[in-house]
């Protein structure tokens, strides 16, 4: 199932974002999820993790914002885009998105059960880390 976010009163899938994410050749992952947004309502917030050798920076931010404009539309473009070194899974290799909705929400208090994570130092770098 498909997680569908309201971006201004335009349902989109987040599946979506990711595939024209990781379309770009520097892109080895990515999972975008929703977060509270005071004008729209909700925003996308776009976790990527580069291939190995690929540098973060300001341009390769703005290549991905220009992907997503032009494969999907303007609604879609990511209000966030954080870049980060791996992704919570579980041990069977499933994203945790409920874990990234919330600290992008900024509920870092409030995450639930962490058990069935492959390797929980991941959450912690994300939660201790600066968005770049």
């Amino acid at each position: 199932v498909d997680d569908v976010i309201n971006i201004s009163g335009h349902r989109l899938g987040t599946a979506e974002v990711e595939g024209s994410l990781v379309a770009h050749s520097k892109v080895a992952e990515a999972a975008v999820v929703g977060y509270p947004h005071d004008i729209k309502g909700e925003g996308i917030y776009a976790y990527v993790t580069l291939i190995n050798g690929a540098k973060a920076t300001e341009d390769l931010r703005k290549e991905l914002i220009s992907i997503v404009r032009r494969e999907i539309g303007p609604i879609a473009s990511p209000d966030v885009i954080r870049f980060v070194s791996s992704l919570p899974k579980t041990r069977s290799g499933k994203i945790l998105r409920r874990i990234l909705r919330k600290i992008a929400a900024g509920e870092v208090e409030e995450l639930g059960d962490i058990s069935t994570l492959a390797d929980p130092s991941v959450v912690n770098a994300l939660i201790t880390d600066n968005p770049c």
